[in-house]
């Protein structure tokens, strides 16, 4: 079993695919990754999209058919990418769906340039309500890049970190490669994820990311991730690497 927990694969929904076509090329893309779960995150809250929740389950049902009449062994399963914002935790049970919808894993989206003053209150919130947050590809935020250790505190208080795959493969370019493969190293990343939208400019890296991962780090980093992305589906908890500060 093989799980991506963010992409954007459901067809005019965000800024992914428009077309169910398109949206079934980009999934045969990630079963030629040898992806075999797709744990769909449509943006939500971000400024341009909201997300209904009834509607992402319904084009999941839609999809999951296709899938299936064309003989494509991947699953397609509900999530949201979640920008962060004030009223997240007002809006829980009502309109956010968590990974998997497990009640557990919320994909959370920083903005690009800053980490918002009211981040770690609201983590907190999350937490003392049984829910878990993961940051969406953390090393594209700004202040992380310049201030790595913050990042490590989130972590240490709790919350989980996805980077994404053309960061580790360095299609991202070569400086993002290398600040995430220090992240790794320093046990701060819990999850390798596509973050894929088309099957031209942003592709589903997964296979490259992991086979870089297996090379820099080891068998056992890549087993650790993709063990963590299977306890995400089943809304079970595990127990994070302790995150390394050093020269972080």
């Amino acid at each position: 079993m093989l799980v991506d927990i963010h992409n954007h694969i459901l067809p005019g929904f965000d800024d992914g695919p428009t077309t169910e076509l398109e949206a079934v090329i980009l999934i045969q893309n990630a079963a030629q990754n040898g992806v075999t779960h797709i744990v769909t995150t449509p943006h939500h809250r971000n400024g341009v999209f909201d997300q209904d929740i009834e509607e992402i389950k319904n084009s999941i049902q839609i999809l999951n058919a296709l899938l299936e009449d064309r003989e494509i062994q991947v699953t397609i399963i509900p999530g949201m990418e979640v920008h962060l914002h004030g009223e997240l935790i007002d809006e829980l049970t009502s309109s956010i769906l968590t990974l998997g919808d497990s009640k557990k894993y919320v994909l959370i989206e920083f903005p690009t340039y800053h980490i918002p003053h009211f981040t770690e209150s609201i983590f907190y919130e999350l937490q003392l309500k049984g829910y878990i947050p993961i940051i969406a590809h953390a090393e594209k935020n700004t202040e992380i890049r310049r201030h790595p250790k913050k990042l490590f505190d989130l972590v240490t208080k709790g919350a989980l970190v996805q980077v994404t795959a053309a960061s580790v493969t360095g299609a991202n370019g070569r400086d993002l490669q290398k600040f995430v493969l220090k992240l790794c190293q320093h046990q701060v990343v819990h999850f390798i994820a596509s973050d894929a939208h088309d099957v031209l400019k942003r592709p589903f890296l997964i296979k490259q990311a992991y086979h870089v991962i297996q090379q820099k780090l080891g068998k056992k980093v890549v087993s650790y991730f993709q063990e963590n992305a299977i306890h995400v589906i089943n809304g079970t908890e595990f127990q994070p690497w302790v995150p390394l500060i050093g020269k972080l």
